[in-house]
């Protein structure tokens, strides 16, 4: 925080510390926030900012309930909020805020850190197949109180989705090292879904 001039704030680190231990989360845990930071640290020479996504990436599911479709427009606004409450550059707290948004993987993306925000929240698409397969395991588990027959129906279209882009992922770096499994990865969840 001090590259942005901020205070330290231990009650903004524990109230997300807590907001991603939520019991009704399985994959929208610390753990994904971790692994997306293990990503940056990878790539950090491909942002133009990349202590804003840093920070963007530890707000970007800190609101997460299954059944609403504010989760991101709610996290981008605490991270917004946070950082103007704290006197940060209110061109900085924008970038934050449109970073979070772009995690919502429909929305335009225009800048380069956008790019690479959701290459690295996507990187899960592209692991192991045993990894992948445990992380659809913990999404249905994060929706289990949805009857099968409609989450298979809409889980296999957001995949889908997916799996029809000519890209999934912007940067070479993730293409070349994620991209194939996640088609695979992607291929079978459906199958499995059918």
């Amino acid at each position: 925080m001090h590259v942005f001039g901020l205070p330290k704030n231990t009650e903004t680190h524990d109230k997300l510390m807590k907001a991603y231990a939520e019991k009704h989360r399985h994959y929208h845990t610390f753990a994904h926030v971790k692994a997306c930071l293990s990503h940056l640290e990878k790539t950090k020479d491909l942002a133009t900012h990349p202590h804003e996504v840093e920070l963007a990436l530890w707000f970007h599911d800190a609101i997460y309930k299954p059944f609403s479709k504010d989760n991101e427009l709610n996290s981008a606004n605490w991270a917004h909020d946070f950082l103007i409450q704290n006197n940060c550059e209110k061109n900085c707290a924008l970038r934050v805020y449109r970073l979070i948004l772009a995690t919502l993987h429909g929305s335009m993306i225009d800048s380069n850190d956008e790019k690479l925000i959701t290459d690295i929240d996507l990187s899960i698409l592209g692991c192991s197949f045993e990894v992948y397969q445990q992380f659809e395991s913990n999404v249905r588990k994060e929706y289990r109180l949805v009857p099968y027959f409609i989450y298979r129906k809409k889980r296999r279209e957001i995949l889908q989705n997916f799996l029809n882009q000519a890209k999934i992922y912007h940067f070479d770096y993730f293409r070349e090292k994620l991209e194939k499994q996640a088609r695979i990865n992607l291929t079978r969840a459906i199958l499995n879904l059918s």
